[in-house]
């Protein structure tokens, strides 16, 4: 037995085709259906047919990422009771045509930030950061968010208004666009205005208040996934700490055993992801993994490069500050261990999560963190280390 190898495809619409990833050698595809709104139901109909490519392709669609969560489900506003029963819907559909896990988040507004997604790397490829003193550049100086400044230490501060200062309309624009490009849709164009006033709508919704909001999401979807036989897996915050004045429930340990517990259900489980929870100084991820193991549905590894000044940056499998050797130990024997019990669900899904751009990747349309070659080389490095931990299990 060997860990389930996937690959996130961003649909028909995605620079790497289905034929490419086939090469990488992932055997499952990672997708979903971006061409739906949020908050209507996924149709079989809808569901067959970008099924029927994947395994045309000679692939297999493993997991949904994501079926996304309304925002009025988060806030409890608007037709939000509707919401829940059309993702309750999609849940059904999604487990009749034989797709069993579904990546999902809870996080308000962005599904994820960084501040550069082009940055220098030392070998000469690209990759993703996060520096704090350049989001708050953009929180204080171009969003003006009000009492932003009360979210960031004086340091911060003052680091903050020398980089504003630094920029000339060019690095303004470029950095608002990067920011807004961890929104839902962002496709679309979004203004300054637009975005202040979906923050505005959380005014109000503290941490207590979204967590709330969470299980209550919970206890109507993971009975409904039970009966589908499907199995949820909620991704982390990234990065895993507030932004912007916005709530954020998914960020630790603490946070992750708090959802697991709210309905004691193989159905209600996580999504490992090494580099969102890992961005965070204060996260061991080989004590998470250890600990979550029971819960967890699907993983995406990836290394980054931390501070205690929120401040990381993507890096290659085995260079960051996570532990990714005892990580995937941890998922191989929770494999073997699910298959001594007799489980028929033993097999873990995995993905290398973000890959640099280096080689003919750079230049290209590439969505944020999904080149072809950074990817390659991770999926080809999680494969060697599994091998090994096999072997070394074996002996």
């Amino acid at each position: 037995m060997a860990i389930e190898q996937t690959w996130r495809w961003y649909g028909p619409n995605d620079r790497i085709t289905l034929e490419d990833i086939k090469q990488t050698g992932a055997t499952g595809i990672v997708t979903a259906l971006h061409h739906i709104p949020n908050g209507e139901v996924w149709t079989k109909e809808e569901i067959i047919i970008r099924k029927k490519m994947i395994e045309d392709a000679g692939l297999s669609w493993s997991v949904v990422e994501s079926v996304p969560v309304h925002e009025d489900i988060k806030k409890q506003t608007g037709n939000w009771k509707l919401y829940i029963k059309n993702y309750q819907q999609s849940i059904i559909n999604l487990g009749e045509c034989g797709i069993n896990t579904i990546c999902y988040n809870f996080m308000p507004v962005l599904d994820w930030s960084r501040t550069d997604l082009n940055s220098s790397f030392e070998d000469g490829s690209l990759a993703l950061i996060y520096e704090q003193k350049v989001f708050a550049a953009f929180d204080m100086f171009i969003l003006k968010r009000k009492g932003a400044e009360n979210d960031y230490s004086q340091k911060i501060q003052d680091q903050a208004k020398a980089y504003f200062e630094s920029l000339d309309s060019e690095g303004i624009e470029t950095l608002t666009n990067t920011v807004i490009k961890g929104l839902p849709g962002a496709e679309e164009s979004y203004t300054l205005e637009q975005f202040q006033s979906v923050l505005d709508a959380y005014s109000g919704i503290d941490n207590a208040t979204l967590k709330k909001h969470l299980e209550d999401f919970l206890k109507e979807i993971i009975p409904t996934a039970e009966q589908a036989g499907v199995k949820m897996a909620i991704h982390p915050d990234d990065p895993p700490w507030g932004l912007l004045g916005l709530p954020r429930v998914v960020s630790t340990l603490e946070d992750a055993k708090n959802i697991i517990s709210t309905i004691d259900s193989i159905s209600n489980g996580i999504t490992l992801c090494t580099g969102s929870w890992g961005a965070g100084y204060f996260n061991n991820l080989s004590v998470m993994a250890e600990e979550l193991s029971h819960r967890i549905n699907f993983a995406h590894l990836r290394n980054v490069k931390r501070d205690t000044d929120y401040n990381f940056n993507e890096d290659y499998l085995f260079n960051g500050d996570v532990d990714i050797y005892s990580v995937l130990k941890t998922i191989v024997k929770e494999e073997e261990k699910r298959k001594k019990e007799g489980r028929t669900d033993c097999s873990i899904p995995v993905r290398p999560d973000h890959g640099n751009q280096m080689l003919g990747d750079i230049g290209q349309d590439n969505n944020p963190g999904y080149s072809l070659y950074g990817r390659m080389k991770g999926l080809a490095e999680i494969r060697g280390l599994e091998l090994g931990i096999r072997r070394s299990l074996s002996e």
